[in-house]
């Protein structure tokens, strides 16, 4: 349905050329939900704003339904007011001389053709009804909470029932526990009315819980792109997998390969670990071992091979369900969701067991691990 290839946008300042975007290509099929995760700065927005059509891109093209909206080698770009997108932004941008049923009704006053005024009137209070805000049709822009805000630019942005929805950060400037539940709201309606939705954050939680398939982008270059389960289970390299989620990563040497499991020495004499690896890294060569905290069950004593390195428990975080419990282990701290229940304490001496089949080995960068 959307089709971005090999998109670049850059920009001229006093210091330089910032490459904004660098070659970012990615498809988003008919109804999906589909999430550019990152931090500040790693060119997502500017993605999505090249999507949009705010932004004129230095190449690339961007094709939806077929139609090329962006191409500058063809010398094509197609406006944003005519590119049948919704929008939300992280803003909002909820006009505070209007009210409610008028904010919401106004893309479909500036159409063209426009709709008789009782369609419009129908249409907007239609998608009220979907965000849950119809009783509150005639009630002044400027005496809404947050909460309401959000559903009121959502419901101006599905009101014309575009071919895609663009999200960027839209549920930033919310509580935790309102942005959780809107969260889940957001997610039921896009599915529920089918709209293709292109969503950009920098929150993990969302892209996990939200998203059909999330690219991760990082320096303006996407780092890897699948299902959410995919990119948390099967990180690409360490920044994915500390990015998305928590992750240990230990460095470490390959000192011995059967099949495809390996078994490798962690660096600071901490021991051994065995990690099952579909890949071909031979004895001697220097990797990272990613795991996750709630991969990691504790012992009190060795039990089998899984049980090869030891630690000190060095710092208990009580978060309610989980304890976040921290242990040094060579010259690594490591983590492990613990059941709250669970009785420890600083300074125990624990080993780690670890499912090699939960264990993920990397090659190292001989530069950034010397």
């Amino acid at each position: 349905m959307l089709k971005v290839e090999n998109l670049e946008r850059s920009f001229a300042t006093r210091d330089g050329t910032v490459h904004a975007v660098r070659g970012v290509s990615f498809e988003v099929s008919r109804g999906a939900f589909f999430t550019l995760l990152g931090p500040s700065g790693c060119g997502k927005t500017t993605t999505l704003r090249c999507v949009a059509g705010l932004e004129r891109p230095n190449a690339g093209r961007i094709v939806m339904d077929g139609d090329v909206l962006t191409d500058p080698a063809a010398g094509a770009f197609v406006p944003a007011f005519r590119r049948d997108l919704g929008m939300v932004f992280q803003s909002y941008a909820i006009w505070p001389h209007m009210n409610v049923l008028q904010n919401v009704a106004y893309p479909l006053e500036v159409r063209a053709p426009r709709p008789p005024k009782r369609e419009v009137r129908d249409r907007a209070m239609e998608a009220l009804r979907l965000v849950g805000m119809d009783a509150l049709a005639l009630r002044a822009a400027t005496s809404l909470s947050g909460g309401q805000q959000q559903r009121v630019a959502l419901a101006r942005a599905i009101v014309h029932r575009p071919k895609l929805l663009l999200l960027d950060e839209p549920l930033s400037n919310l509580d935790a526990k309102l942005r959780e539940q809107m969260r889940f709201e957001l997610q039921e309606l896009v599915g529920r009315l089918g709209i293709t939705t292109l969503y950009v954050t920098h929150d993990q939680a969302e892209a996990l819980a939200m998203s059909d398939a999330i690219a991760v982008m990082s320096d303006g270059l996407i780092a890897q792109c699948g299902s959410p389960r995919t990119v948390y289970d099967r990180p690409a390299d360490p920044f994915v997998a500390s990015f998305l989620g928590t992750a240990n990563i230990l460095e470490a040497t390959v000192v011995g390969r059967s099949g495809t499991r390996h078994l490798v020495a962690v660096a600071g004499n901490a021991g051994t670990i065995d990690v099952d690896s579909g890949g071909e890294i031979a004895p001697g060569e220097r990797v990272h071992v990613v795991f996750r905290p709630e991969d990691v069950a504790l012992r009190f004593q060795a039990n089998g091979k899984e049980s090869r390195i030891c630690g000190i428990v060095t710092r208990l975080s009580f978060q309610g369900g989980t304890t976040d419990c921290h242990l040094t282990v060579g010259d690594h701290i490591v983590r492990a969701f613990l059941r709250s229940s669970a009785t420890i304490a600083p300074g125990t001496m624990v080993w780690l067991e670890l499912d090699p089949a939960r264990c993920i080995l990397m090659r190292r960068n001989p530069v950034a691990a010397g």
